[in-house]
This record gives C-alpha cells, sequence and structure tokens, in this order.
C-alpha cells in the first residue's frame, strides 16, 4: 500500500478550527438577536466584527494555500470547505442584520428553535475541526449535522405554515419571511460544511 504524505504544518487545521470558532460566537450572538430584551443595533454591531474576524481568518487561509507547495490535501477541498465555513458566518450575519433593518420586533417563537438547531451545528463542527489533522472521530459528526438538518427542515416547514396563517398582516409575513429563509440557509451552510468534511475523509481514508 503507498503511503501518503502528510505535512507537518498545523496551520491549516489551526486555521480551520479558529474558523469553526468564530461560528459558534455568530450563533451565540444570533440567539441573543432573538431575546425581547436585547439591544438590536449593538447585537447587530458585534455580529459585523465577528463577520469581519471570520473574513480574515479565511483571507489568512486562502493566502496560505497559495504560499504552500505541499498542503495536507487537495487544494480544492480547502478552498470549499474554508468557503464553506465562510459562508455559514454570511448567513447568519445577514439574519441578525435583517431583524435590525426590518425593525421587527414580534418573533414567532419558532424561530428559536431553528436558532437552537443552528447553534448545536456550530458546536459540532467547532468540535470536529481539530479532529480533521487525524481524520478520526468525524462520521459521528456529519451524521449527527444532517440529523439536525433534517429537524431543521421541518421547523423551516412549519414556520412557513405559520407565516401563512393569518396571524400575521402582510407586510409582516413578507419581513418574516426573508428572516426564516436566511435561518434555514444557513442551517443548509452548515450541512454543506459537514458535506465536504465528509468527502475529504472519504478521499483520505
Amino acid at each position: 500500500m503507498a503511503l501518503r504524505f502528510r505535512p507537518v504544518d498545523t496551520s491549516f487545521y489551526d486555521l480551520f478550527t479558529e474558523s469553526a470558532k468564530h461560528l459558534v460566537v455568530g450563533a451565540e450572538l444570533l440567539a441573543e438577536m432573538l431575546s425581547e430584551t436585547s439591544d438590536k443595533e449593538d447585537v447587530a454591531a458585534r455580529m459585523r466584527m465577528a463577520e469581519h474576524e471570520a473574513d480574515e481568518t479565511t483571507h489568512q487561509l486562502i493566502r496560505r494555500v497559495n504560499s504552500t507547495f505541499v498542503t495536507p490535501f487537495d487544494r480544492e477541498d480547502i478552498y470549499a470547505l474554508g468557503s464553506g465555513l465562510d459562508d455559514v458566518m454570511d448567513m447568519m450575519d445577514e439574519v441578525v442584520d435583517l431583524i435590525l433593518l426590518y425593525e421587527v420586533r414580534d418573533l414567532p417563537p419558532e424561530l428559536s428553535k431553528q436558532v437552537e438547531v443552528v447553534q448545536r451545528c456550530a458546536e459540532l463542527t467547532a468540535e470536529a475541526m481539530p479532529n480533521l489533522q487525524s481524520m478520526q472521530s468525524l462520521e459521528e459528526y456529519w451524521i449527527e449535522v444532517n440529523r439536525l438538518e433534517n429537524a431543521g427542515d421541518k421547523n423551516h416547514r412549519r414556520m412557513l405554515a405559520h407565516l401563512f396563517s393569518g396571524d400575521f398582516k402582510t407586510i409582516e409575513v413578507l419581513k418574516l419571511k426573508d428572516i426564516v429563509e436566511s435561518l434555514e440557509g444557513a442551517i443548509d451552510a452548515f450541512e454543506k460544511v459537514a458535506n465536504i468534511v465528509e468527502q475529504i475523509a472519504v478521499k483520505e481514508s
């Protein structure tokens, strides 16, 4: 069996781990944004700062790929994973921004369930990233994120049904639908990251 040379340099794994930690922060801010007592402008400002920090980590990762001759796994997979992690943060930032811009005060309680899914996905992703170096203990991660995404889909359909039940004014339906769709997009983006990790693990096994 041919031996695969794997560089000792851990900087790529450190950057993936750092990116995932940004997602945990973003998910916490998203949950805070839903609180009735939160200062929406302050939370949104902190989310923008967190998103900028996440962008900088992504840029560091790209610079690292472009300046490294031998990468720990395929360059296109590194780009895909880095981009996927960045997309999750962008989607969470979008949800927070929409809540602020639309000046939505009364948020359906079902949104909290979706945010809980987002928070759990963020925690799992942050726990999984350090395991990329050994490619061990990753299967449970992508299986659980897939399960959470399925649960998120069910929550999403229930929220849409509630929005169109006649309990909301038309303008509120339009605003809330944008927020609900962006939140669903964040969960889908987490599943995409998990799928990329699975593909990498399969290639490297």
